[in-house]
């Protein structure tokens, strides 16, 4: 009798441990999923936009026949953490998210660059120098790209401060450590990309404003000098013409998010909110010049931390883009565009969303325990039957 107690209670202690086992397992199946499938699940879906032949702009030179399309990425607020705000596991959290979801877009879209338009770090403008190089060394290990694909980074004010406390200091750091100047025009296969630092915008002819109102003049120039028109007494270094594309940090001047109809727009409590020139936005003064100066066929920018997307002139579209952490929101995205020199296609991708990534969790967490449960009542019934015969 002694030895069928014995036994029944070894046998018992084997099959706790083979659902303990299974459980574990399960939980780790969870994880995986959570915190890698998804992102492939979620993101294969996203695709490449086909370019519309009826939205070709006719007044440009037809691309060469054999010269592909250039497929860009557009990102914008990474806001990377630093010592100063929120906890180590949020940071730890928003970076891991925000590295599957980069690298995985990387192995499936292969875009051939990458523009990550601005407010790259959370607190750039307050990090010492040793604070800031962690900084950069961090972000260049989130969002390594492969050696085919290029990345260009533009300015925002997390990254340096507002216009009136931006020093020089503080500027010349940012701009060596991205490679990132004021104004940078980047031409791939006919199409023209100019990156601004939008708070160089305000026009008061500082230190950081006048060169960056310089270099936009000497783009325009050159743009004008590869057209045909006006004056061309410089050797040409803009081979072929096409309308530029205008990357920069803050939105063109716009009253609220108010007219914004977008699936990542801003909550509705916050969408009549009025936006402060120069800060929410740049002014309407820096806007109408830079429409005036550059004639671009395509504006993208970020900063609201929500979708939107405006139209300038009858022909010129603003895309305002979210933020790509989930610390600023639920269902972050990215913009994808397709872009030949006459013409243009842009869709939307957008990433998992944390509120269901969170319900994931506590669904199969629960599931996890009920099997426990079931599988430990079972064990009972089956000792309780055998003490009994």
């Amino acid at each position: 009798m002694n030895f069928r107690i014995l036994e029944m209670f070894g046998t018992k202690r084997r099959t706790f441990k083979r659902h303990l086992v299974e459980a574990v397992g399960a939980g780790i199946l969870l994880l995986v999923f959570c915190e890698y499938i998804i992102y492939y699940v979620v993101l294969v879906r996203c695709g490449w936009p086909s370019l519309d032949a009826q939205k070709v702009d006719l007044t440009i030179a037809v691309p060469k026949a054999d010269e592909r399309p250039v497929k860009a990425m557009f990102i914008a607020d990474t806001h990377l953490l630093g010592f100063r705000k929120g906890h180590w596991f949020d940071k730890l959290r928003r970076e891991w998210q925000m590295y599957r979801t980069f690298q995985t877009a990387m192995v499936l879209h292969k875009p051939d660059v990458v523009f990550v338009l601005g407010d790259v770090f959370d607190e750039g403008l307050w990090c010492g120098s040793s604070e800031f190089e962690t900084y950069v060394k961090r972000f260049n290990s989130l969002f390594a790209v492969p050696q085919n694909t290029y990345i260009y980074i533009v300015a925002g004010n997390h990254d340096m401060g507002f216009h009136y406390s931006i020093t020089p200091y503080l500027n010349q750091r940012f701009m060596n450590a991205m490679r990132s100047p004021s104004v940078k025009r980047v031409t791939i296969r006919g199409n023209h990309f100019v990156l601004v630092n939008s708070m160089a915008m305000e026009g008061d002819g500082c230190f950081l404003c006048r060169p960056a109102e310089v270099a936009l003049n000497k783009i325009a120039k050159h743009l004008k000098c590869a057209r045909g028109i006006g004056e061309c007494n410089m050797q040409k270094s803009i081979k072929r013409y096409s309308r530029p594309v205008l990357l920069q940090h803050y939105p063109m001047y716009r009253e609220s998010d108010s007219l914004c109809s977008e699936p990542d727009e801003a909550p509705e409590e916050i969408k009549d909110i009025k936006f402060r020139e120069r800060w929410e936005c740049l002014s309407r003064e820096a806007s109408e010049q830079l429409l005036d100066i550059l004639n671009p066929r395509l504006i993208v920018d970020g900063h609201t931390h929500h979708g939107c997307r405006k139209r300038h002139r009858e022909d010129i579209l603003e895309v305002t883009i979210p933020s790509f952490s989930w610390r600023n929101k639920n269902n972050p995205s990215f913009l994808m565009g397709v872009f030949i020199p006459n013409n243009y296609a842009l869709s939307k991708c957008y990433m998992p969303e944390e509120s269901i990534v969170i319900s994931i969790y506590i669904f199969g967490g629960f599931f996890i325990v009920i099997y426990l449960l079931i599988k430990s009542k079972q064990r009972m019934n089956r000792h309780n039957f055998l003490k009994l015969h």
